[in-house]
């Protein structure tokens, strides 16, 4: 008889949602170990290599666990790269407790999976990301980081619908960075580019995980 499938976990914590348009929102974590970018920028490489294997059943009887500490109808999967590893059976566990789910993935991966609410976030150099997710994302996060310009997000913006936000999100919360952002809103709208918006990570800025 086979093992059972198991997934390689960094952490699983409950949260508010700090980043993006379900922003501010009770949150539970699943925070799934590898990626195939690695960006230097990162604020999770923690999260490459570092985690355990567990089962479908840990995993559940985790969630299950931090829920009890900040309920939640939400479950956010991000890494690292989620869609690294096989998440298809992860996801369907969760539907099955009626969970709302999230993947945050840099969309260089796609899967077929059930799921609520992708959150796409292409990076350098490239900003590759797969077919499906201009027809699958609910919102397009880019780093504001030292490579990204205003032909990267005239781009973006044209390989997504207009109803899709595309959301400039400084590096860490830096100065520099929140800057350079307001900079490049600015000169998005004197392009005319429709649906573009500053934000924050706001769980930095409450000083939370």
């Amino acid at each position: 008889m086979p093992p059972p499938p198991t997934l390689k976990i960094t952490e699983i914590f409950s949260s508010i949602q700090g980043e993006g348009l379900r922003q501010g929102e009770p949150t539970l974590f699943i925070r799934l170990t590898g990626c195939n970018l690695q960006c230097d920028f990162c604020d999770t490489q923690y999260a490459w290599l570092e985690g355990e294997e567990m089962s479908m059943e840990d995993i559940l009887e985790k969630v299950e666990g931090v829920r009890e500490d900040f309920p939640s109808q939400w479950v956010c999967l991000t890494g690292g790269e989620p869609l690294f590893q096989d998440i298809k059976k992860l996801v369907e566990e969760l539907k099955k407790k009626e969970y709302k789910i999230q993947v945050e993935t840099n969309g260089t991966i796609y899967q077929n999976l059930d799921v609520d609410w992708y959150s796409v976030s292409p990076k350098p150099p490239d900003y590759f990301f797969q077919p499906e997710y201009p027809k699958k994302a609910k919102e397009v996060k880019l780093v504001v980081s030292k490579e990204l310009n205003l032909d990267v997000i005239q781009r973006i913006r044209n390989e997504f619908p207009d109803t899709i936000p595309v959301l400039l999100q400084p590096e860490s919360n830096q100065k520099w960075s929140k800057e350079k952002g307001e900079r490049l809103l600015r000169k998005s709208a004197h392009q005319g580019l429709k649906n573009i918006k500053v934000t924050l990570q706001l769980h930095k800025v409450y000083g939370i995980p």
